[in-house]
């Protein structure tokens, strides 16, 4: 997505965690749980808390690679899935920054794990990506961004 801000600003706001709860759906009651302030760097470890279909859920990522303000990497270190490796990419434009995100993820449980990404897992992180984009939009240009 395409964010009119510079490429420093648009940096500054993903590398905050704080920022994450602004870019998440309410339904997932993210919130941050560690307990000391981070600083984003090459080995940082950030602990979340998260709520999935009304359950409780614990998650640390690392930040597995850090390149201010063109990328960085995070990756779960402990949490839900089997594996989890989110790259946050930013590159200049001439209207402003684009910010692209890949994840590259599989859950844990075999057979069962494929069948629940079928049945939510795929379509809920589509949701939340979604969601986060249209919030994203409007925190950086201050409206409300239509869905």
């Amino acid at each position: 997505m395409s964010v009119p801000v510079s490429l420093q600003e648009a940096f500054a706001f993903f590398e905050n965690p704080h920022n994450l709860a602004r870019i998440t759906p309410p339904w997932l009651n993210f919130r941050i749980a560690s307990p000391e302030r981070i600083q984003m760097r090459q080995g940082a470890r950030i602990d979340y808390q998260i709520r999935w279909l009304g359950l409780p859920l614990k998650w640390t990522t690392a930040i597995t690679e850090y390149e201010p303000p063109f990328f960085f990497v995070d990756e779960q270190a402990a949490g839900p899935y089997a594996y989890w490796h989110h790259r946050h990419d930013f590159k200049p434009t001439e209207y402003g920054t684009l910010v692209c995100d890949r994840v590259d993820y599989a859950l844990p449980f075999g057979p069962l794990g494929r069948l629940a990404h079928r049945l939510a897992v795929r379509t809920q992180l589509q949701e939340i990506f979604d969601y986060r984009q249209n919030a994203l939009a409007g925190i950086l240009t201050g409206t409300t961004a239509a869905k």
